[in-house]
């Protein structure tokens, strides 16, 4: 008998059938992931995929809890990176003003804001290729570290690439995460980035990893990439030994002036098949519903959650794009019986 050659998602189910249960039942990461695996596990039934990310939700992180954070443009526009998604680049005409490094005080001032309104996690973004080194405004930056901690949250900072020594100065600040996004794929990567490569990322997240900070790492969906591409970035995430902390799922926001600005909004339910495979691949990460949760109906939301996010980023603006506001996030937990997640040193208290 003539042996038949299964193509297609039927093979791509076959081959997730084949793997343990064991593994889509775990506590403990995999570093071993293949692009043939993710690809199976993405293309799953939507409700098979979702039962599965539950299962690993729930036996990997607090159930019905979100953290909600809050993510602070503290330096905006000029940038010298060409990233075609980004209304800073200097490279194109978005409308975005440059502005300065903020005050550390005006910033401390937001991060308690932030904390009364419901944030555990305060985020801050400079719109750097890399802080100089040994400038003055890398030690205001370090400032900003120490005082947010201070306010007993979590600290996050994106400020483009890191040498070993700034690494260094941003642990012993008290740094909690350091946010580095991949995007896409290595093989897409080209398409959306030109001034600095796929291995400069990578650097600057192993440096993090290996200097004792949380790495947070995701990427974008929506910028003309293949299915393939974003499982892709995921196995690439996946693989990373430690796995990232927490990981941002963001739908591209299409600005006008951008190379990507024409770019049509992506379907709901790809952001949360994307959400569950991250949930099931990186189980023990955070995984942040970011930019483009503006444009998601509640229900769209409470899917991803469903799927696994269980982070948000917090108030009515992401960097410079627009965000559900402060209420309707408060109002959309309550409504579903979610609540706010507790950092640990509170709920020992």
């Amino acid at each position: 008998m003539p042996s038949v050659k299964i193509q297609g998602p039927y093979a791509r189910n076959l081959a997730y059938s084949r793997l343990s249960a064991r593994t889509w039942q775990m506590t403990n990461a995999r570093n071993d992931w293949t692009r043939e695996e993710a690809r199976a596990l993405h293309d799953l039934p939507l409700t098979d995929l979702l039962f599965r990310a539950q299962e690993v939700h729930r036996a990997t992180q607090p159930r019905d809890a979100v953290q909600l954070c809050s993510l602070l443009s503290i330096k905006t526009g000029a940038c010298q990176e060409d990233c075609s998604y980004c209304p800073q680049s200097s490279k194109y005409d978005t409308g975005v003003e440059a502005e300065r490094l903020m005050d550390v005080a005006d910033v401390l001032g937001k991060a308690r804001e932030a904390k009364e309104a419901g944030a555990s996690r305060f985020c801050m973004g400079a719109a750097w290729r890399s802080p100089k080194k040994g400038s003055r405004q890398f030690q205001q930056v370090l400032e900003m570290v120490r005082g947010v901690r201070a306010l007993d949250m979590e600290a996050c900072v994106t400020l483009g690439m890191l040498d070993d020594e700034q690494t260094r100065e941003l642990r012993d600040a008290g740094l909690t995460a350091y946010n580095h996004n991949l995007d896409t794929s290595e093989e897409y990567y080209g398409e959306i980035i030109t001034t600095r490569t796929y291995k400069d990322r990578l650097d600057t997240i192993g440096r993090v990893a290996a200097a004792g900070i949380s790495v947070c790492a995701g990427g974008i969906i929506g910028m003309g990439e293949s299915i393939d591409d974003r499982v892709g970035m995921l196995v690439t995430l996946a693989n990373l030994a430690p796995q990232p902390e927490s990981v941002p799922v963001n739908a591209l926001v299409a600005v006008p002036g951008t190379p990507l600005g024409d770019r049509k909004p992506v379907d709901p339910l790809e952001l949360v098949r994307i959400c569950a495979a991250a949930r099931i691949m990186i189980p023990g990460a955070r995984v942040r519903l970011s930019a483009g949760r503006a444009s998601l109906s509640r229900e769209a939301q409470l899917l991803c959650f469903m799927a696994g996010a269980n982070s948000v980023f917090f108030g009515d603006k992401l960097l410079t794009t627009g965000n559900p506001d402060h209420d309707a996030d408060l109002s959309l937990l309550r409504d579903a019986g979610l609540s706010a997640l507790v950092p640990a040193s509170d709920a020992a208290e």
